[in-house]
């Protein structure tokens, strides 16, 4: 296939908003797909080049795609930064250029390019660093800007903006899998089931492709991909969750981030200890943080094993007054620069829950009870990985008294597991429940909201200067981001210019795909990408004719950025009603 062709079926997708006409394009692009090409197709549909866990990424700005823009098309940089600004787009900016281009040459060479020699150019792209890197990622855009044709180098443009636009998230992808092989989304739940193991979507594509539903029958864990962790759901109080749960685990809930961790006893990495060792770790979205997490270099001697998958919470150690430290504090460590000096300013403990693979064997269908013994067996006594305390109860009483007993540690509360549950990956359900105050004690809502900033209001007064004085956030329904309240209170003056500076980034000159629901009275003066999620707490939830979400928060403030979730994660609206619900039978 040619990238010209895809580039026809990339448009057709922008221009539908509806799901299933989306999910019967993409199934139609994989029938035609060779079982060559279709794993590079996943990709590029992501706007990627390798899976999500891998730490591969374009780090391309608009300046250095202006430039090659340019470059390629011998326009001053001046030239495209006004069709920029005209168009709010660069990749439509750059198609049109490049159309006026070929009308004043009167004819245009259209190469035929195909979708494996574009895919393997943008890869080395991705993969370019060091010294007089800029200046290739320069010469690879340019000649694929000079090499296709106006359309296709819409998206060739977009792809390492990471701003491709589709409209669709991996949940589409798996139907248009299912639609492909036929002709409806039934087979959906065994490829997600798939998905969530290895969730490598060029993988799962290639396999169907070939094999059928036979190639995704044996997916099971390995090290190295990172498994889409198991979720908590809410359950209004303690009575609720012993009924509908029975014998359960209760486990200190901590404020941290969540961390899965990949280890190697005799593989190609660190030395330790002399002895060849290898360690990856990865975020709840799949993000590759390896790198910031120097200590796990020093784990050898605290595993009792070869290989490991790990699930664990990594937080903040304050070795002076050894104590545990704020979330925002645990944060600081998620960067890119500076590590050592971080890393030793602020040490990390990882308390360990769970273990979902050892020595060659997947673990997860196994109950927890199982789990939980192997796991106590795996981790040996050291300064970085703790096994999570925990107790065994069936007693409403035991439950509450344990749980009161995390909040006067500091804690957040307890994590609530039935006893002998599988693990679930990627799954929201009652295996697992979080337990941070029982409805009706407060006047309060007792449990945040994980919400989508959708864009800002540049404010008035004094806020004028910092160039925004709320935002607008939304909540999943389906695919789409609805809006559930706007955030205008409780902020600082240096959070609101933080704020800014990370709004500005993803700015959008048009409502992105997937904002419908919005009233034009709510519209805010700047839409943004669905890219930054932020934790929400009220007083309450209440009926609104307004928001897209049908829902409302009232007295709505900021708790914090989650930088350490993304969109998919973001609280649904199926969750706002039980909260609204649970909340309503109290009063």
């Amino acid at each position: 296939m040619t990238f010209s062709e895809l580039s026809q079926y990339f448009k057709r997708l922008e221009e539908t908003p509806s799901r299933i006409e989306m999910t019967k394009i993409l199934s139609e692009l994989f029938t035609h797909a060779s079982e060559d090409e279709i794993g590079e197709i996943c990709y590029l549909l992501q706007g990627r080049v390798a899976p999500l866990y891998e730490a591969i990424e374009f780090g391309i700005a608009d300046k250095l795609m202006i430039r090659a823009v340019g470059k390629a098309l011998g326009e001053e940089e001046k030239v495209v930064l006004s069709e920029f600004k005209r168009q709010g787009d660069l990749g439509n900016a750059a198609q049109e250029i490049k159309s006026k281009k070929l009308k004043i040459k009167s004819a245009g060479q259209k190469l035929e390019i195909t979708v494996r020699e574009v895919f393997n150019q943008l890869k080395i792209l991705a993969q370019s660093g060091g010294e007089g890197s800029q200046e290739k990622k320069v010469q690879i855009l340019s000649g694929l800007i000079l090499s296709l044709d106006p359309l296709a180098v819409r998206y060739v443009v977009r792809i390492p903006l990471d701003k491709l636009r589709l409209g669709f998230s991996d949940m589409t992808i798996l139907d248009a899998f299912s639609w492909m092989m036929i002709g409806n989304k039934s087979l959906h739940g065994k490829l997600e089931d798939a998905y969530n193991v290895r969730p490598d979507m060029a993988y799962i594509g290639k396999q169907i492709k070939v094999h059928g539903m036979k190639g995704i029958e044996h997916v099971s864990a390995i090290v190295g991909a990172p498994i889409l962790a198991s979720l908590c759901a809410r359950l209004p109080n303690a009575v609720e969750m012993i009924k509908k749960m029975g014998e359960v685990d209760v486990e200190p809930k901590y404020d941290g981030v969540r961390t899965q961790i990949h280890y190697k006893k005799n593989g190609h990495g660190t030395m330790s200890r002399g002895q060849k060792m290898w360690v990856q770790s990865f975020s709840r979205n799949l993000e590759n943080t390896t790198l910031m997490y120097p200590e796990l270099n020093r784990i050898t001697k605290q595993i009792n094993a070869d290989e490991v998958i790990l699930d664990s919470e990594a937080i903040g150690y304050d070795v002076k007054t050894d104590r545990l430290i704020p979330f925002q504090e645990t944060m600081t460590r998620k960067r890119k620069h500076d590590i050592e000096h971080v890393s030793n300013a602020i040490p990390l403990r990882f308390f360990v829950f769970d273990i979902l693979y050892k020595n060659g064997k997947d673990l997860m269908g196994e109950p927890l009870s199982k789990r939980r013994k192997i796991l106590e067996g795996t981790i040996t006594k050291g300064d970085i990985l703790f096994v999570s305390p925990n107790i065994v109860t069936s007693d409403v009483v035991v439950l509450r008294k344990y749980h009161d007993e995390q909040i006067k540690k500091g804690l957040e509360g307890a994590v609530v597991k039935k006893w002998e549950s599988p693990y679930e990956p990627g799954r929201k359900g009652f295996h697992w429940v979080k337990f941070k105050e029982e409805e009706g004690k407060t006047g309060k809502l007792t449990d945040t909201i994980d919400a989508v900033v959708m864009g800002y209001y540049k404010g008035e007064g004094k806020r004028v200067g910092f160039g925004i004085g709320a935002f607008l956030v939304g909540v999943k329904k389906g695919e789409r981001i609805v809006s559930l309240t706007k955030i205008g209170t409780g902020v600082s003056d240096e959070l609101w210019k933080e704020l800014r500076s990370s709004f500005f980034t993803l700015r959008s000159s048009i409502k992105p795909k997937g904002y419908e629901d919005v009233s034009k009275t709510l519209e805010p003066d700047v839409w943004t990408d669905p890219k930054i999620v932020v934790e929400i707490a009220a007083d309450d939830i209440t009926i609104s004719p307004i928001h897209g979400a049908h829902y409302a928060l009232r007295f709505p403030r900021l708790v914090r950025i989650r930088k350490d979730k993304g969109p998919k994660e973001a609280t649904a609206v199926k969750e706002i009603e039980d909260m609204y619900n649970n909340q309503k039978s109290i009063k």
